[in-house]
């Protein structure tokens, strides 16, 4: 066998478990649709067609061309990257995988017929269904958010794109001496590291471009919540002067056109580029679907041990979307594990095998403080059959000491490595 046959042999064996050695039972007319070309439904697709000898029909429906990494997003803020570095076209799935690509919006999910109905009017029947849709941005827990972002003058740039490539704009033509605001909402959030890696990022283009600028992050947490010794050693040593820190600054409304920010308790701020993210729940289709049970209807629950959905059998929800176990972060990595269990579970079921009962995920989360130096945070889970969730594996994973160029090399092989094993 060539290698990477045999690397794709004994991954399938690992995620499916002992039982699922033989593949004579798979049936070959069954269909899964996956909602989101994400870190993890562009996996869960990917995977469906690998575990099953290709012989599972896998239909991706994708509004988009090509993915687009969030993570390493924040480097075309400071600067370092394009868009298009961190750009990957789907067609490796079509042409490597046999994934059938349907470019249009899921508009509706009907879980008793187990059909989905796109924006174009189409209809796609499924045996089973992954929705991976990432985060819906609730615009008006802010107010005035909404009006703003529809302005074009407060951006939040929290799904990688043209809105990215806007807020750098908007840096380059803030004036020396001016001020950017990031206002972070209180936890659960996308990628909890994203908002202090980007004030690290503005900051250093700032250090480098306009040296009287400030970059002020504004923190509905009482601190940071991740990496936060790492973030606050950076902003000392390397950007004293340049960026300040307040926690406990619940971002209540924006006025774009004076440039203030108001908070629950504390007094209004002003920036000439307010970069307001507020809370965020599950994504659109499936709120729409009824899939969001979980915290006052924020998040989707799952069966940990298959990612299928709580509220609707068949349906299986992956990535940012859910109610996440302890100790699991809202990560691309983490997404790209939930898509490689929920892909064996789904394999499983349809072929009549037992489900692996103890999968494990992986998380390492790379965060670039400059061009190139860069910190990681990784950890180990462990699915426990006895509570039905998911454990941090004691000892895994932890913090690096400190920020260093190494690093930086090991996060954009991490970078290649993740949207190879995705997307290609």
């Amino acid at each position: 066998m060539q290698r990477r046959s045999f690397l794709q042999s004994a991954g399938a064996l690992a995620l499916l478990g002992t039982a699922g050695c033989a593949t004579t039972s798979i049936p070959s007319k069954a269909r899964v649709v996956v909602i989101g070309g994400g870190y993890g439904g562009a996996t869960a697709a990917k995977y469906v067609r690998l575990l099953s000898d290709h012989k599972i029909d896998v239909v991706l429906i994708e509004p988009n061309d090509a993915f687009v990494s969030c993570p390493l997003s924040n480097l075309v803020l400071g600067g370092s990257k394009q868009l298009a570095d961190l750009t990957t076209p789907y067609t490796g799935l079509a042409r490597n995988h046999g994934v059938t690509l349907v470019k249009d919006w899921a508009r509706s999910i009907d879980p008793s017929r187990k059909t989905v109905t796109l924006a174009g009017g189409a209809s796609i029947g499924y045996d089973k269904l992954v929705v991976s849709p990432g985060v819906e941005l609730q615009m008006d827990s802010i107010e005035g958010l909404r009006a703003a972002h529809a302005s074009g003058r407060v951006l939040q740039a929290w799904h990688a794109g043209a809105e990215t490539v806007a807020l750098r704009r908007q840096l380059e033509q803030m004036p020396d001496g001016g001020v950017y605001a990031i206002t972070i909402p209180e936890q659960p959030f996308r990628c909890p590291p994203g908002p202090y890696e980007r004030a690290c990022q503005v900051a250093w283009y700032f250090k480098n471009a306009k040296p009287r600028s400030k970059v002020l992050v504004l923190d509905a947490n009482p601190d940071v919540v991740s990496k936060a010794a790492l973030f606050k050693r950076v902003w000392a040593e390397q950007y004293r002067g340049i960026v300040e820190y307040r926690p406990q600054h619940k971002t209540l409304a924006v006025n774009p056109a004076t440039g203030i920010i108001g908070f629950e308790v504390q007094e209004d701020v002003k920036a000439n580029v307010i970069n307001a993210l507020p809370a965020m729940r599950a994504g659109t289709i499936a709120v729409q679907a009824g899939l969001n049970n979980l915290a006052n209807n924020r998040w989707c629950g799952v069966d940990f041990l298959t990612f299928e959905s709580t509220a609707a059998r068949d349906v299986h929800v992956l990535g940012d979307s859910i109610q996440i176990a302890p100790g699991m972060p809202k990560s691309g990595h983490m997404a790209n594990n939930h898509g490689k269990v929920a892909a064996a579970a789904i394999v499983a079921q349809l072929s009549g095998w037992p489900v692996n009962p103890q999968p494990f995920l992986t998380n390492t989360c790379y965060s670039y403080v400059d061009d190139r130096n860069v910190v990681h945070v990784a950890s180990v889970h462990e699915y426990v059959a006895a509570e039905r969730t998911y454990k941090t594996v004691a000892g895994s994973g932890g913090l690096s000491p400190g920020p260093n160029e190494q690093e930086g090399l090991y996060a954009m092989s991490w970078a290649r490595n993740i949207w190879a094993d995705a997307l290609q």
